[in-house]
């Protein structure tokens, strides 16, 4: 598995190595002690969920507040779809920028997204499925929303029609107002 840092500190794209053979494929989809040396801390599964969304559906972005934070690892295990992080930690020196990924599941390529790190993605298939292992179990009242159509943004989504929205993201507030509230998680270093 080949680990390399995305534009934003402590994001981490996860590409595994195929074996294939007449009988198809197999690789490796997590290993915890390679993602820990690249991160230079612990990461333990507290909870996996999963996301089964029709084609064009924009979901995101979402974090969660720190305490308790939440990092998560982020794998398309059917179809495909535009991943992208926005760096939302107060102070960060990548504050308010993003990085885009194309997950698939046939590639098993995964984001590793740091607390405090905001994470949306668009379907671009229909019926896709997204795993994500997550590194503290949902704690209701903490989950940070931020509107994926944020003009300040300018997020690169590539939808050429009006996406599927669920009410709660259409009406999320933008990072600016997020940031005035309080909700955004301080960069640690």
């Amino acid at each position: 598995m080949r680990i390399t840092e995305l534009g934003i500190p402590g994001a981490f794209r996860m590409t595994p190595r195929h074996i294939r053979d007449t009988r198809g494929s197999f690789y490796e989809a997590l290993r915890v002690d390679d993602l820990q040396k690249e991160l230079e801390r612990p990461f333990t599964v507290q909870q996996i969920n999963y996301s089964v969304s029709r084609r064009n559906t924009l979901r995101g972005i979402h974090s969660v507040t720190s305490p308790p934070g939440q990092a998560k690892i982020v794998t398309s295990v059917r179809g495909v779809l535009r991943d992208i992080l926005v760096d939302l930690r107060v102070g960060s020196p990548t504050y308010g920028r993003h990085v885009s990924n194309v997950l698939d599941a046939d590639a098993g390529v995964s984001v590793f997204v740091p607390e405090g790190v905001g994470h949306g993605f668009l379907t671009l298939t229909d019926d896709a499925c997204i795993c994500y292992v997550l590194s503290t179990a949902h704690v209701p009242g903490t989950q940070v929303d931020i509107n994926p159509l944020d003009p300040e943004l300018d997020l690169p989504w590539g939808f050429t029609e009006p996406p599927l929205m669920s009410d709660k993201d259409a009406s999320a507030p933008t990072a600016a107002e997020a940031l005035r509230a309080g909700l955004l998680t301080p960069w640690r270093g």
